[in-house]
């Protein structure tokens, strides 16, 4: 039994802390903030909740894994709702299409509706297309740690499939093969925006986000997304995890390339056998790590090369609808607005580093009863993609972020959303705020881009090179999202359960 110590309590953080804790081993969290939860989080403000981290949940698979494993299962813990229609888009050419949960047929008879029999077919294609690369790529990229490279070249089975998966192409190319209808290439850029990544540059293999909602399912939790957070809380206590909130690190000690434990910012050092970190991989390379651990290197090489994701400039509105007569406008679960040109958008977050003039505008507004008190109230979380945080060479967020959202009030009240007149609450949530509440370092959302071939090789590695340390959580491989974190904490606890076998085995060696 391993004495393990946990930094974050974010999502990978605690997931990988029950599932080791079931292993056996003791564990401690040590979480910097004063909740538990990270970016995954729902905030009452007043009499409304908003979903302020993810806003829907894909692959329930590895949470119902995860909650079965480790004790009661998930429905016995939350209530999953199917989310229907998934996504509803909405074009400046008038046109609209809603995607229909779990049913690729009727999404593409959508299509064949709103914009003709060819862009259906097309995106019947582009979806095969990207179960073929779901198939590939799910055990070498997804589910398995990646080393190296050299261990995925030595797969005869992965060089074949490499032709299916493109890495060298960027999804704008792909989609190009395919259709140049212009709704249809909008509709897979956003697929990159998910990842925080420039749809011009992210591989094509992201095509497989897509699939993966169609075939999964896009799912809500009733009363909200946070909850997830608050049953992996009750599960970590459920299984004797020591959590300890108001407790920041300030370092990750070594002694002769292994870990030794940690220091708190109190002063205090905790020894421990090994160290899971749950934080943004460069706070852990660069800041927790002392520049001395000469191991920290190559991960501190692929940080210095890697590009940051983008931001995301967030509102928080609590509408009345009793303050307004007429037709009252009703969205579904999540909606898109598209602008007239989208390409004007990457070039405002990636190359000018400005917020977006025309941005799309994402909209969250879950009809749950539970996330608001009174009736006649509506909760919407809006977020438009922002460039990161950085006063040096970008964006500094530190002003500005009210008249942002101002304009983008103007933008919904255009759009027919009657948003102004039945305002009743409204806070907004720059990258800046991102950075100083989660610790993401200029509000990057996801870490590292996926912006080029070689991204997936670019995230932090689970088992990191320094001896007894792991890496979790979305920063980390195989990437951001629940689901993904998800899997990197099964990873993580896989990794740890098998060094331990090894780590006994050299001690009765002895």
């Amino acid at each position: 039994m391993a004495k393990i110590v946990v930094i974050g309590a974010g999502v990978g953080g605690m997931t990988a802390a029950a599932r080791l804790a079931r292993q056996g081993h003791n564990i401690t969290i040590y979480e910097a903030s004063e909740r538990t939860g990270g970016k995954c989080r729902t905030e009452w403000i007043g009499d409304y909740a908003f979903d302020t981290g993810p806003s829907l949940m894909t692959l329930p698979a590895i949470y119902k894994d995860f909650f079965l494993k480790t004790g009661p299962r998930l429905e016995k813990v939350m209530t999953l709702q199917a989310v229907n229609p998934a996504f509803t888009y909405n074009f400046t050419d008038g046109k609209s299409v809603d995607f229909v949960n779990l049913d690729l047929s009727r999404t593409c008879a959508a299509i064949d509706e709103s914009f003709g029999f060819a862009a259906g077919n097309a995106w019947h294609s582009l979806m095969q297309r990207a179960e073929v690369m779901w198939d590939i790529s799910r055990t070498p990229f997804v589910q398995s740690e990646l080393t190296s490279i050299w261990s995925l070249l030595k797969r005869r089975d992965l060089i074949r499939g490499i032709r299916q998966i493109s890495p060298w192409k960027s999804l704008h190319s792909v989609t190009a093969q395919y259709t140049n209808d212009r709704h249809i290439q909008m509709i897979i850029d956003r697929y990159a925006t998910y990842t925080g990544s420039d749809p011009r540059k992210a591989p094509a293999a992201l095509l497989t986000i897509a699939f993966i909602e169609a075939t999964f399912g896009a799912w809500h939790i009733s009363g909200g997304i946070g909850e997830l957070s608050a049953a992996l809380e009750d599960r970590c206590r459920l299984l004797n995890v020591g959590i300890h909130l108001n407790s920041a690190v300030t370092s990750i000690n070594t002694k002769a390339g292994s870990v030794t434990g940690i220091t708190l910012a109190s002063g205090e050092v905790v020894a421990a056998d090994l160290v899971v970190a749950n934080a943004d991989a460069e706070i852990i390379y660069n800041q927790l790590l002392a520049p001395s651990v000469k191991e920290a290197k190559p991960e501190r090489r692929k940080l210095r090369r890697a590009e940051k994701s983008l931001a995301g400039f967030s509102l928080l509105l609590g509408l009345d609808n009793s303050k307004i007569t007429g037709v009252v406008p009703k969205l579904n679960h999540h909606t898109i607005y598209f602008p007239a040109d989208y390409d004007a958008e990457f070039d405002e977050i990636f190359t000018k580093k400005i917020p977006v003039a025309d941005p799309t505008i994402y909209i969250c507004a879950p009809n749950d009863p539970l996330m608001v008190k009174r009736p006649s109230t509506e909760n919407w979380f809006v977020l438009v993609n922002a460039p990161r945080h950085d006063p040096e060479s970008g964006w500094d967020w530190s002003t500005g972020g009210a008249e942002y959202a101002e304009k983008i009030i103007t933008k919904l009240d255009e759009l027919g959303l009657r948003v102004s007149e039945r305002l009743d609450l409204m806070e907004f949530r720059t990258p800046l705020d991102l950075q100083n509440s989660t610790n993401a370092p200029g509000g990057s959302i996801y870490g590292t881009s996926s912006n080029g071939a070689m991204s997936a090789f670019m995230r932090a590695r689970n088992r990191s090179p320094v001896k007894g340390l792991f890496c979790v959580g979305g920063s980390a491989h195989p990437g951001g999202g629940l689901p993904l974190v998800g899997m990197s904490a099964q990873l993580v606890a896989d990794a740890i359960g098998s060094a331990e076998a090894v780590v006994t085995a050299a001690h009765h060696h002895h």
